[in-house]
Formats: structure tokens, sequence, C-alpha cells
């Protein structure tokens, strides 16, 4: 008898039991953040120009595991194809150095990304999810040493004459490609 009343007891809670629901691939428009970046120090009127960032970087830049997805994906999309393992090749600019046409913060490059840039870079605006996009971003800043040496992956490209990415000295970006304050491109 006591058999049969816990039966009908548990029949009720196992019956309000839902399954998780996962969200395993997320919808790349859906999920886009909205970042105002400027480009350039210019602005009309003589005003500074607009930027607002979501923060959503720094999340990226300081954590190993979205560094080493971003190391994978650049291999995977194959980045190096235009730009190869960073330095540059015959149709993307290097990504190892000190110099970014386009700026050099985390939320520049997503722009970059995301939209494409003139004369080749083209726009992955719906192609590849927002995570991914971040995830390469940081990577990319990971090339030229500017993220923590600690988060940074390790460089398992024996072909690459520089130092792994954990290893390289910090290069501070230089906005629009302007010459090193050395007066020579970086070696």
């Amino acid at each position: 008898m006591s058999r049969r009343i816990l039966l009908l007891l548990l029949v009720p809670v196992l019956a309000a039991c839902q399954r998780e629901e996962r969200e395993y691939r997320a919808n790349p428009i859906a999920s886009e953040t909205r970042e105002t970046v400027a480009l350039t120090a210019l602005s009309p009127g003589g005003n500074e120009p607009v930027v607002a960032t979501s923060g959503k970087g720094r999340d990226y830049e300081n954590n190993a595991y979205h560094l080493s997805q971003g190391k994978r994906l650049f291999q995977w999309f194959n980045c190096s194809g235009c730009h190869a393992p960073g330095g540059g090749g015959d149709i993307g600019p290097p990504l190892i150095d000190d110099k970014w046409i386009y700026g050099a913060s985390i939320e520049q490059i997503v722009q970059t990304i995301r939209e494409g840039r003139p004369n080749g870079m083209p726009s992955f605006r719906g192609r590849v999810p927002d995570d991914q996009i971040w995830q390469l971003a940081a990577y990319v800043r990971s090339m030229s040493g500017n993220v923590p040496s600690d988060a940074a992956p390790t460089r398992a490209d024996h072909m690459h004459p520089g130092p792994s990415e954990s290893r390289r000295p910090v290069s501070p970006p230089i906005a629009g490609g302007d010459v090193p304050p050395g007066g020579q491109a970086p070696q």
C-alpha cells in the first residue's frame, strides 16, 4: 500500500520536470554587441570622436581559454592565408608589429572583422558568431604582445621566427600606421 502511495506522489513530481534547454550555437546577429569606435582622431566640428564600448573586450583579453580559441579560429578560418602567421603576407598587413591602420583596441579589431575594410578585408558579419569574433580579436591583440602574458597562448608553430605570444615584449600600438618612435619598422 505504501508503495502505491509513494508512486502516486512521485508521478506529479516527475511530470513537472522539464529538460534543460541549452543554446549550443548563438544566433550571430541577435547576440552582436553594439560598439561605437573611432577609427581616427578627426571629428567634424572640432569635437572628440564618439566612443562607446561595452567593456566586453576585457573579458576576452584576460581569459586564456578565449585567447586559445581565437588562435584555433585564426587557423580554421585561414586568416593566415592573407596575414601569414601574423607577420603579414602578400595580401594582408602584419599583425605582430605596432602599426595599426584602423586602430588597435579590441573593439576596433572586432569592428574590422565584423565590417571588413576596403581593399581586401572581407566582412564576417552574420557569418561568424559574435563570441568567435571577440576571440579572434583578442588573439590578434596577443600576437603583438598586448594581452597579459599569463593568459597569452604559447606558439605551437615551429615555422614562426619570433617568440611565442606569451614571451613577446609589449609593443604599444601606434595609431594609423605612423612610424615608430625609433624611426624604423620593428624587427
